[in-house]
């Protein structure tokens, strides 16, 4: 960063496949990244769809939705930092009673996860957390929801299907191009995930590096260890796998994406 810079040609690249570090962070963030995204979709579609069957208060419901997304990242870390502590958070307090009555079942006791502190549950923990920030894929479903024709909905009812198969053969045809469009920016924002995991756990990813992602490792190797060619050749893989994972996207949109007037 403060001296001229030395052609290296591909070894900052080679030596990405050489580092084990990097390795498991790239397998940190493929399995962030393939749980986060189908389980947040389907979390926003089913809260949208919610708010959308006339429940009462819908106005004050849609605020609640989506005010975590105003709360700047870091705060919103903050207070997860403290929701998930293994003795005082208030997750664990609420889980307790539920615990206590399965380890009377089984006859032993279970206790409560140590969430930042386990290398089994920290992966849980983060991919719990991205649910809070989902208000604002909640608001896009809840524009598509409002905008499918009312008249394909009573052609429907009238030929017989039954609720769920007017969500499988009316809605979901109907929302697929806004389907498409928050699944490509979660991709996007899953492979880039940084500031929830670097607060929450150190710049250190937590024991065994278990919350350790890709972009917390390109930023530590710019601006901690000064390998300012080391995390640009990271910056461009990650590029090229978020181009592939969006194309690879686009391509499957053609058999499940329906347009209308296409």
């Amino acid at each position: 960063m403060l001296e001229p810079p030395i052609f290296a040609g591909i070894e900052n690249y080679a030596g990405l496949f050489r580092d084990p570090v990097f390795w498991k962070v790239l397998r940190n963030t493929l399995v962030y990244t393939a749980i986060t995204v189908p389980v947040s979709t389907v979390v926003a579609i089913a809260i949208a769809c919610l708010l959308n069957s006339g429940v009462r208060f819908s106005a004050f419901w849609r605020a609640v939705v989506f005010l975590p997304s105003l709360v700047p990242l870091v705060a919103s870390a903050m207070v997860w930092m403290w929701i998930f502590n293994g003795e005082l958070g208030l997750l664990n307090a609420a889980l307790d009673p539920l615990l206590g009555v399965v380890g009377a079942v089984i006859g032993r006791d279970v206790l409560a996860p140590n969430w930042l502190g386990s290398p089994a549950w920290i992966m849980p923990a983060l991919i719990l957390m991205s649910l809070w920030s989902i208000g604002n894929a909640v608001v896009i479903y809840l524009a598509a929801l409002q905008d499918v024709p009312a008249a394909l909905y009573e052609a429907a009812a009238i030929d017989g299907v039954r609720p769920l198969g007017r969500f499988r053969h009316v809605t979901l045809p109907m929302i697929s191009p806004v389907v498409l469009f928050n699944v490509i920016v979660g991709l996007i924002a899953a492979w880039q995930v940084f500031a929830v995991p670097y607060v929450l756990l150190g710049a250190a990813g937590g024991p065994d590096r278990a919350g350790y992602f890709y972009t917390t490792y390109l930023y530590d190797n710019a601006f901690s260890y000064t390998r300012m060619g080391y995390a640009s050749a990271m910056a461009w893989v990650q590029l090229l796998v978020i181009l592939v994972l969006t194309g690879v996207t686009m391509l499957l949109s053609r058999r499940f994406v329906y347009y209308r007037g296409a």
